[in-house]
Parts: C-alpha cells; sequence; structure tokens
C-alpha cells in the first residue's frame, strides 16, 4: 500500500482509492492501518514532489520564465500561492484533481514546505481515513456506494475547484 501511494502521488492518475477500498473491504480490520500507510507513502511521495517543483525552478526557471516572457506571470503565481497557497494544496488534496500540480506548484513557488505537508496531511487524511470510517459505517455496501457516486463527487469537485481557480485568477 505504502509503495501503491507513492506511485499514484508522484506518477500514476488513478486513485489509490481504486485499491484502497477494496483492500479495506477485504482486510476489515486493518482499515484504519491500511488509512495511515497510503497516508504515509502519499506525504512521502509529496515530499519527492515538492523537492522536485524547487529543483526544476532552480534550474531552469532563470532560464524559461524569461524566455516565455513571464517574470510578470510568475511574479503574481508566488503572490497568489503566498496567499492562497494553503487552501490550493487543501483543495487539490481532497478532490480528485492529480496531486502533482500542487506539490509541483508548491515547491516552484517557494511555499513554506512545513505548511505544504500540514495542508497535505489535512487533505489526504481526511480523504483516506474518511474512505475507513465509510468502510466501517457501510462495510460491503460501501463498495456498491462508492462506485454509484465517485464519478458524481469527484466531477462536481473538478467543477468547483475550476469556479475557484477562475474566481481568483479573475479578481
Amino acid at each position: 500500500m505504502f509503495l501503491a501511494s507513492v506511485l499514484e502521488t508522484l506518477l500514476v492518475p488513478i486513485p489509490i482509492e481504486t485499491i484502497l477500498i477494496p483492500w479495506m473491504l477485504a482486510q476489515p480490520r486493518r482499515k484504519w492501518r491500511l488509512a495511515g500507510v497510503a497516508l504515509a507513502g502519499n506525504l512521502c511521495a509529496a515530499a519527492v514532489g515538492y523537492a522536485l517543483g524547487s529543483w526544476a525552478l532552480q534550474t531552469w526557471g532563470g532560464t524559461l520564465i524569461p524566455w516565455f516572457g513571464g517574470q510578470d506571470a510568475y511574479a503574481a503565481f508566488q503572490a497568489r500561492m503566498a496567499s492562497d497557497g494553503f487552501m490550493a494544496v487543501l483543495a487539490v488534496g481532497i478532490i480528485p484533481i492529480p496531486f502533482q500540480i500542487a506539490m509541483l506548484a508548491a515547491g516552484s513557488s517557494g511555499y513554506p514546505f512545513l505548511l505544504f505537508m500540514l495542508a497535505a496531511l489535512l487533505a489526504r487524511g481526511l480523504r483516506y481515513f474518511g474512505l475507513a470510517v465509510l468502510v466501517h459505517l457501510a462495510g460491503d455496501a460501501a463498495m456498491s456506494l462508492w462506485r454509484r457516486h465517485a464519478r458524481p463527487i469527484g466531477l462536481l469537485g473538478v467543477a468547483l475547484f475550476g469556479v475557484w481557480a477562475y474566481l481568483q485568477v479573475t479578481a
């Protein structure tokens, strides 16, 4: 589970929930441990992704940002991350948007690492332990609930994030 969570966070765009829920259902006594292991894998990968974002900016940012004429846009992005970064990371961590976006954005903008990790801990902890609560309360019915509602909830989350991002850009 740890390795699957690391890979999902860094590389694979398939949500870890696709294996986490069945695993929790198959081993209900271990559901809390599985949620914790998935969270630990996610946080380790998040730290790596943050570092990659920071490294990429330090390595290529000085060349690419001026080359594309984006100094003002990048300065605005940094200011936006400084003011709204915690909520942005929290939102991306909860809704089904690839977490790579939050990791790279936080690292490349110089957003404080500890605040990034706290937002990731809260967001992904809510997701994974929320699934454990769902499995605890609903048992086998959790799988049918997940199958029935995952897509609409995910689409609603993406739409809400899109509206929030649009309002942030136009504000």
